[in-house]
C-alpha cells in the first residue's frame, strides 16, 4: 500500500509520473498554466521518500528532455502515520508539501478503523462519555497534537513548505479554525463540503481579525 507500492514495484510510479508530467506538458504547449504537484502517499520514513523522489526527478527530467518543455512541479508527502509525524523534521528534507491524510491519521493513532468505529461501537462511546465526539469529524486532541508537531518540525528544516490537511476534517469548521491558527495554506474535503469549509475558513479569518482589533 502507499508507497512500499513504489519501492516494491517502481515501475507502476514511474509510469504514473511520466503519464503526469506528458499530460501537463500536452496542456502546456496549448497554453495551459499548469501546477504539477506529485504527493508519495503512506511515508513512515525519509528513506522510502528519498529514493521515491529521486526516481520521480529522473522521470521528470526525461520528459522536460524529450517534450522540449519545462514544467514546474513540487513533489512532497501525505503525513498519515503518526511515524511520520514525529519524524517530520527528516522527511521535510525531501518534500516541498506536506498533505495531512486526517482521515488515515486518525485511524493510525487510535488503532482502529472508520468502519469499525461507525459500524460497531461508536454510538456506545460517545453515550458513555468516553469519545466527546466523532473523531473522524472533528479532528482529535491527540491527532491534533501529531499534526502541531509535524508542523514545528517540518517548518524548522524547510520554513517554506507548504502544508495543508484533506479529508472528511477539511470541512468541519472547528478543524477548520485549527489549521487557520496553525496557519495552514489549504483545506481539502469532499466537493459537498467545500462551500461549509470556505465558510469556516472566512469566519476564522475574521475572528482572528477581530482579536488583532
Amino acid at each position: 500500500r502507499g508507497c512500499r507500492l513504489g519501492i516494491t514495484h517502481p515501475d507502476i510510479y514511474k509510469m504514473q509520473v511520466r503519464a503526469i508530467m506528458e499530460a501537463a506538458g500536452n496542456v502546456t504547449k496549448a497554453g495551459v498554466k499548469t501546477r504539477v504537484e506529485i504527493m508519495i502517499p503512506l511515508v513512515a520514513l525519509d528513506a522510502e521518500l528519498e529514493i521515491l523522489r529521486r526516481d520521480a526527478i529522473d522521470v521528470i527530467e526525461d520528459v522536460r528532455k524529450n517534450g522540449g518543455i519545462k514544467i514546474d512541479y513540487k513533489i512532497g508527502t501525505m503525513i498519515e502515520l503518526p511515524r511520520a509525524a514525529l519524524t517530520a523534521d527528516e522527511i521535510s528534507r525531501h518534500a516541498e508539501f506536506f498533505s495531512f491524510g486526517t482521515n488515515d491519521l486518525t485511524q493510525t493513532t487510535f488503532g482502529f478503523s472508520r468502519d469499525d468505529v461507525e459500524g460497531q461501537f461508536l454510538a456506545r462511546y460517545l453515550d458513555r462519555k468516553i469519545l466527546s465526539q466523532n473523531p473522524f469529524e472533528t479532528l482529535d486532541s491527540g491527532v491534533i497534537k501529531l499534526i502541531e508537531i509535524a508542523v514545528k518540525l517540518g517548518r524548522k528544516n524547510r520554513p517554506d513548505i507548504k502544508l495543508g490537511i484533506c479529508g472528511e476534517h477539511g470541512g468541519d469548521p472547528a478543524s477548520v479554525r485549527f489549521c487557520h491558527n496553525m496557519g495552514l495554506d489549504y483545506v481539502s474535503c469532499s466537493p459537498y463540503r467545500v462551500p461549509l469549509a470556505r465558510l469556516a475558513a472566512a469566519q476564522a479569518a475574521i475572528a482572528e481579525s477581530k482579536e488583532d482589533v
